[in-house]
């Protein structure tokens, strides 16, 4: 079945080729003392997954991953899971570097240690984008499609951030140039930004037996004098993705097989889906090369440098 997702034919492989080479990219604004940080930070956020820490330089921020998951409507309170902290910390440095290594524009400076990283601060978009290449969770649900169908192309949707409102309602553009979250400028941009991830993200994991069925994910603001850019924030990991194994036989979607994770907007892998959720992380880590091919999951997993 040929790959729905990517927008330009033949990026995948390149991607997959490039990112065989890929290493930390680093920071070159300035140099970076991270080892004079004092224990004691100054918290600027935290959220369900991440805590955000005043930077060594002014315009940086550290970014801690937890183990913890944000909640979901189906679970207020989500068990924390041994190690996916470090492997969504490693992963999205993986995903972050490779995307600045085609020229897209990242928060991601540099990976500080096994939890922490280093990233310039920017002025977020209140806004979720969701990019959809096949039909499910949400999508299936509302508009009654099966799940795994595959979409004639890409699907871009807004979702609502506001910390006052319990879930995140799906916007439009009119809605997102009537109260000004974002010009019509930002919004082409946004969408560039989105379908290239994607035609990345897609190919990449295509080339380790896995199926991006969709994804979110953040734009923030950065000025640079007085031009404005839009940069993907955030991160981009399992928690971000909705993830499709092709090497096992799938019940669902024809020939969509098991899900890898299923955690976008919300949701988590079904009842019957008695896969721990830290083997996934790990899986996932190992067919791309982050962790060892012989590694199975530990507390405290070892990674390739």
């Amino acid at each position: 079945m040929a790959w729905r997702g990517a927008r330009c034919k033949g990026d995948g492989a390149r991607f997959v080729r490039l990112l065989a080479q890929m290493r930390p990219v680093p920071y070159r604004q300035g140099s970076v003392s991270i080892g004079g940080l004092m224990a004691r930070r100054k918290k600027i956020y935290e959220g369900g997954a991440k805590i955000l820490y005043e930077g060594p330089e002014p315009g940086t921020l550290i970014a801690y991953f937890k183990d913890d998951s944000a909640p979901t409507p189906e679970q207020a309170n989500p068990a924390a899971v041994d190690g996916k902290g470090v492997l969504n910390n490693r992963l999205s440095e993986f995903f972050m570097s490779g995307l600045h290594g085609i020229g897209m524009g990242t928060h991601f400076i540099r990976r500080v240690n096994m939890r922490e990283q280093l990233v310039q601060m920017a002025e977020m978009i209140p806004l979720e984008i969701v990019v959809r290449n096949y039909a499910a969770g949400e999508m299936s649900t509302n508009l009654g499609i099966p799940e795994g169908t595959p979409l004639p192309g890409p699907i871009v949707e807004y979702y609502l951030k506001n910390p006052a409102i319990p879930h995140k309602p799906m916007v439009s553009e009119e809605h997102i140039m009537a109260f000004n979250w974002a010009s019509q400028q930002d919004i082409d941009d946004i969408i560039r930004i989105a379908l290239r991830v994607n035609d990345f993200l897609s190919g990449l994991m295509l080339a380790v037996g896995v199926r991006l069925a969709d994804f979110r994910i953040e734009i923030g603001r950065v000025w640079e004098g007085d031009f404005m850019r839009l940069i993907l924030a955030d991160e981009i990991s399992p928690d971000t993705c909705r993830l499709w194994d092709l090497r096992i036989p799938g019940e669902r979607g024809g020939e969509r097989g098991g899900d890898v994770r299923s955690v976008q907007m919300g949701e988590m892998p079904s009842p019957v889906d008695t896969t721990p959720v830290a083997d996934v992380y790990t899986e996932l880590a190992r067919r791309l090369g982050v962790l060892p091919s012989n590694v199975t999951h530990q507390i405290k997993p070892s990674l390739i440098n």
